[in-house]
């Protein structure tokens, strides 16, 4: 077999006595759920991102330029949204060493906004705006802020749910074509193609069904995280233990 395709195998169906043990398909799902939020974010809430806070500062200064259908409202409460939720799964983190128990928590917390979430479109109807667009983007990144510095901290390789830019990076400067080892890029490539799975989910559940199917379908994946991450947790296995600092 392929070592890319090893190695993505190895990824989906991981070695439960591994260091990470079943993190590995556990971030691939949240990457999938960040594609699925960024799709009703970017098409429904008007140009502005709950996970990729990289893209809300830079919308911030075409705002600012004047550029047409940019808010500098709209992505500044994203952007604090997304680290008040980054400061509450640090709170979690910093408080419990067990990483099934860090998981679990963060998750209890993501599904918890993505509930509210979801309620909020059931109950205002579409499209998504005035008071109702600023409760789903404070929610959504809320719960995106919590899912990222829980990856963050779990530390799983390529796998941090909301970023690509150094998964992508890694596919081309680690790969034997310039010279390198071509490590972990099954790996890399199943995370980016969870993150556009997502994406292209969500946008033909948006145009093809309901606005509010992709925020469904996210909290449907996440409940399903969440709940495994619950009975993983009360297991003792290697990947339950702190990583050790360097």
């Amino acid at each position: 077999m392929p070592v890319l395709f090893r190695e993505a195998w190895a990824t989906l169906v991981p070695d439960m006595t591994d260091r990470h043990g079943p993190l590995p398909p556990m971030m691939l799902a949240l990457t999938v759920v960040t594609g699925l939020v960024d799709a009703v974010s970017f098409l429904q809430l008007g140009r502005v991102f709950v996970a990729n806070m990289t893209g809300n500062v830079v919308f911030s200064g075409f705002a600012v330029a004047g550029a047409p259908g940019f808010s500098v409202t709209a992505s500044l409460v994203a952007l604090v949204s997304f680290i008040a939720g980054a400061v509450l799964s640090g709170l979690l983190v910093h408080r419990h060493a067990h990483r099934g128990k860090m998981l679990q928590y963060a998750l209890l917390a993501e599904t918890l906004c993505f509930t509210a979430a979801v309620i909020v479109t059931q109950t205002s109807g579409s499209p998504y705006v005035g008071e109702v667009r600023f409760t789903l983007i404070v929610l959504l990144a809320l719960g995106l802020g919590v899912q990222n510095a829980a990856a963050r901290a779990l530390a799983v390789p390529d796998l941090m749910t909301t970023v690509l830019t150094l998964t992508i990076t890694g596919i081309a400067a680690d790969s034997r074509l310039v010279g390198g080892t071509g490590s972990k890029a099954g790996r890399r490539v199943l995370s980016a193609c969870a993150m556009l799975l997502g994406a292209v989910a969500g946008t033909f559940a948006f145009l093809h069904g309901h606005p509010a199917l992709p925020l469904l379908f996210a909290l449907i994946i996440l409940a399903g995280v969440t709940a495994a991450a619950t009975v993983l947790a009360r297991a003792d296995a290697p990947w339950i233990r702190p990583l050790a600092k360097n």
